[in-house]
């Protein structure tokens, strides 16, 4: 991971200084006061609070590294300057899969940010790299886990 460009939209940039900031303030606070507690028990060879405290310090500190390492190698993807003629990470996209016979839409992100759930799918998936660079019009096959689909680029747009 280290030294690659990751791709980031701007929003996926705020939302990741968003969580750094909340984990270094807030999250860093709370367990180093869950952490005196459990001290002020007493023995910690057997004190549960304590371990479950240290291991979800360790966890909040692994989070930081890795949110640092992300921006720290970041590109933002500028989403108003995305030229809308072929499609690139910060576009929204409408395709039509032949297979379900029925339209789908999606925003193409970054790695660090795709989720299925929210319909924003990574340049780095099958759907993503194959749809990239693509036009209007464009039919394109991808080959994933579960066979050959096949898309139709309907329409490429800003997503903001």
């Amino acid at each position: 991971m280290e030294g690659k460009k990751r791709l980031l939209t701007y929003e996926g940039l705020r939302q990741l200084e968003e969580e750094i900031q909340e984990l270094k303030v807030v999250r860093r606070k709370e367990v180093a006061q869950k952490i005196k507690e459990a001290r002020e028990q007493g023995d910690l060879s057997e004190n549960a609070e304590y371990d479950a405290a240290k291991d979800e310090q360790r966890d909040i500190e692994a989070r930081i590294e890795e949110i640092e390492k992300i921006l720290k190698n970041a590109e933002v993807v500028v989403e108003d300057e995305v030229e809308l003629d072929k499609i690139n990470v910060g576009c929204k996209v409408r395709v039509f899969d032949f297979e379900y016979d029925e339209e789908d839409e999606f925003k193409i992100v970054g790695s660090t940010e795709s989720n299925s759930l929210k319909k924003r799918i990574s340049n780095e998936s099958p759907v993503g790299s194959a749809l990239i660079g693509k036009k209007v019009g464009d039919v394109v096959q991808v080959e994933t886990l579960s066979g050959i689909i096949e898309l139709k680029v309907l329409e490429i747009q800003r997503s903001n």
